[in-house]
C-alpha cells in the first residue's frame, strides 16, 4: 500500500510533522512518501492519504486546502486522514477554558468532513523559530510592532510522542489483513 503524506508548511514545522508521520508509516511496513501538497501532480497513484497543513488564524494554508478540493473525489474513495499544526505555547486550555487543540481546528475541516469523510483528524502544536524571516502580510505586520517580537511564544512545541502515536494508529488501520501490529 502506497500512502501519501501531503503537507503545506510555511516555516517547516508542519513539514517536520509530515516527514515523521511518513517515517512511522514506513517503520510499520507501509510504503509512505511525504511531499508538499502543491507539488503532487498525480494523487491517483496513492492508496491512502494523510493531508496536513499549518493553520494561521483558524485557516489551513491554501496549498493544503487546494489539494483536498482538487482531489475531493479520490480522497472520499480512499482512506484519508487530516492534520493541522498551529497552536503554540504550552497552555492546553485557552482563556475561555476551551481545549486549545479542539478550539484551533481549521475552519475548512467542517466542509472536508462532509465532502471526504476522513477517518481521523488531529491538531498538533507547532513551532516558532525566532530567527525565521516573516512570511506573509500578517507576520510582517506583527514583526514591525513594538511588542510584536515578544507577542508569541518562541520554540518547538510539537508533541512528538502524540504525533508518533497518531501515525502508529493510522499504520494499524492500514495494515494488511493478517499482519499483527
Amino acid at each position: 500500500m502506497l500512502v501519501l503524506v501531503a503537507y503545506a508548511s510555511r516555516h517547516g514545522a508542519t513539514q517536520g510533522i509530515a516527514e515523521r508521520i511518513a517515517e512511522r508509516l514506513r517503520a510499520a511496513g507501509l510504503d509512505a512518501e511525504a511531499h508538499p501538497a502543491a507539488e503532487v501532480r498525480d494523487a491517483s497513484r496513492y492508496d491512502a492519504f494523510v493531508v496536513g497543513g499549518a493553520a494561521y488564524m483558524f485557516h489551513w494554508l491554501k496549498d493544503a486546502t487546494k489539494f483536498v478540493e482538487k482531489n475531493r473525489t479520490l480522497l472520499a474513495e480512499r482512506p484519508t486522514w487530516l492534520f493541522s499544526s498551529g497552536p503554540i505555547g504550552t497552555d492546553t486550555v485557552d482563556k475561555q477554558g476551551r481545549d486549545v487543540l479542539e478550539s484551533t481546528v481549521p475552519k475548512e475541516f467542517a466542509a472536508f468532513r462532509a465532502a471526504i469523510h476522513p477517518r481521523g483528524e488531529m491538531v498538533f502544536f507547532g513551532a516558532v523559530d525566532p530567527a525565521a524571516k516573516p512570511i506573509g502580510m500578517a507576520e510582517r505586520v506583527v514583526s514591525l510592532m513594538p511588542a510584536g517580537k515578544d507577542a508569541l511564544p518562541k520554540g518547538d512545541f510539537r508533541d512528538w510522542p502524540a504525533i508518533e502515536a497518531w501515525a502508529d494508529q493510522i499504520a494499524h488501520e492500514l495494515a494488511p489483513v493478517g499482519v499483527a501490529g
